[in-house]
């Protein structure tokens, strides 16, 4: 009876931290929007105790707020942290490679030898170690941007199977931050793209205008671009031909091409004939370097990575600073990106609210964890709304805090779940060193460890408050733990 009115007496305190620290936050932090009244619709500031500007570059730039991180950018300083994350190889990563190529070999497969394996397996292989690399890489600002491109160039796997890991691997995760020129011709000829977007399935007299229409629409000059509909058809033309061979390599099939003449955005492709054979292909390498070329691609790219690192609502100067960028330097994602986090806008920036992937990835690098095996941090993933590469439509997860704010339930779930985690053949978090000291030599390490030593006085007295409010050992502690990461600061970034 005695263990029974114990575990009762923490399942109450544990609600009632869940009910004030979510709710005292939410009435003090987001302000409702002026025409709906609903308090997720409007920019959400960070707390007051979030001042230093060093620590939300790195909550901007990272998955993960560690004490190893805060130090680093304290050693550093804002300017040569952030050069080092943009210079992404200048930071050593071998380490996590090596651990990642002997947790997932076939991720290094080619085609031929991916087509003969399960494609459940597959899937799984690729959203662990998406989650892992995101997790415990060292260049996570890389990781931020292989995420970003993941979803502006979004293929589901249920559809194209093993080619997407060639698409991660080959396309994203190789130009991730090159140029754009180098990122959008590679997915242009990329097999899981052209599968999923049916373009292997176009041919003269039969075009189809699924791909020529998410090039401009979703992959350059975007839906406001200034292109037509007779664009994606003549686009669409231009295209015939472009596929991919069985074994999953991009190819040019001149028999399967409209060899007429063809005008795309004022610029007419003369006609040809069979005979030029592979040339016909630079009828769209010509177009796409058109669309490189084009205003409305700096100005869509600007305003994505602005959204993605900065603001829901980025300005018209804002815009153009970083779309000159992008016409100054040719696409040049690194200096785009560096352009896009200065030290300015990353001060005055308002929150944002961790989509499912970010929070599960945060969950693991913020906390001591042993990994045997990902599968389960995968199916949180999965139950929070977020299934990796499994989005069906081409537009990619929304960067939308209205879209995920719901998910709250989820949330506290994944929470006890990683605090909970004590299995020697999954995830295993370690507590021993919260254990070594005080109750409040604990909350230190623990605001360290997952704020950044920014934990707000009141989520600390709440935490406080349970922690002392049973024995203080291994099991209290994890579900502490559990409640911090359920806490609504842990939630934004």
């Amino acid at each position: 009876m005695q263990a029974g009115a114990e575990e009762r007496q923490r399942a109450a305190s544990r609600r009632e931290f869940l009910r004030v620290v979510t709710g005292k936050a939410r009435n003090e932090s987001q302000a409702a929007d002026p025409e709906t009244g609903d308090p997720h619709g409007a920019n959400v500031s960070p707390p007051v105790t979030w001042t230093d500007a060093r620590l939300r570059l790195v909550r901007r730039a990272s998955y993960a707020l560690r004490t190893a991180d805060v130090a680093d950018v304290k050693t550093l300083g804002y300017q040569r942290w952030l050069n080092d994350q943009v210079n992404y190889t200048r930071i050593d990563d071998s380490a996590l490679e090596a651990d990642v190529a002997a947790r997932w070999p076939n991720l290094a497969l080619e085609p031929p030898q991916l087509a003969g394996l399960n494609a459940g397996t597959l899937r799984t292989d690729l959203q662990a170690a998406t989650l892992y690399r995101a997790a415990f890489s060292r260049r996570q600002l890389y990781e931020r941007m292989v995420e970003f491109w993941t979803d502006h160039f979004s293929i589901s796997i249920d559809k194209v199977g093993y080619l997407k890991l060639v698409d991660d691997r080959d396309v994203i995760r190789r130009h991730a931050m090159g140029r754009f020129s180098d990122l959008l011709k590679a997915s242009a000829k990329s097999p899981a793209m052209l599968a999923y977007l049916d373009q292997n399935l176009s041919r003269v007299g039969a075009p189809n205008e699924n791909y020529a229409r998410e090039l401009m629409e979703l992959h350059s000059l975007g839906v406001d671009g200034g292109y037509t509909q007779q664009d994606v058809t003549e686009l669409s033309r231009v295209l015939t031909g472009w596929t991919f061979t069985g074994a999953g390599v991009f190819s040019f099939n001149p028999s399967r091409h409209d060899w007429g003449a063809k005008t795309v955005l004022g610029v007419t492709i003369p006609a040809g004939n069979a005979s030029l054979g592979q040339e016909g292909v630079k009828e769209g390498e010509q177009i796409i370097d058109m669309l490189l070329a084009h205003p409305s691609t700096g100005r869509f790219l600007a305003s994505k990575l602005l959204k993605w690192f900065v603001t829901p609502e980025p300005t018209e100067t804002q815009i153009e600073a970083i779309a000159g960028a992008y016409r100054a330097t040719g696409g040049d994602i690194k200096r785009m990106v560096r352009a896009v986090l200065n030290e300015g806008w990353i001060a005055q920036a308002p929150l944002k609210l961790k989509r499912p992937f970010h929070l599960v990835a945060s969950g693991l690098r913020s906390s001591d964890v042993t990994i045997t095996n990902l599968n389960g941090m995968v199916g949180q993933v999965r139950n929070l709304g977020q299934p990796l590469f499994q989005w069906e439509t081409p537009d990619g997860f929304p960067d939308l805090m209205e879209y995920w704010v719901g998910n709250i339930t989820p949330r506290w779930s994944f929470g006890t779940t990683l605090g909970s985690s004590n299995s020697a053949t999954n995830v295993r978090l370690t507590v021993d060193a919260y254990l070594a000291g005080s109750p409040d030599a604990a909350l230190d390490r623990l605001d360290a460890e997952l704020f950044g030593g920014e934990l707000a006085p009141s989520t600390r007295a709440q935490l406080r408050g349970y922690l002392v409010g049973g024995t203080f050992n291994a099991t209290r502690m994890r579900e502490t733990i559990a409640l911090a990461l359920s806490s609504h600061e842990f939630q934004w970034y």
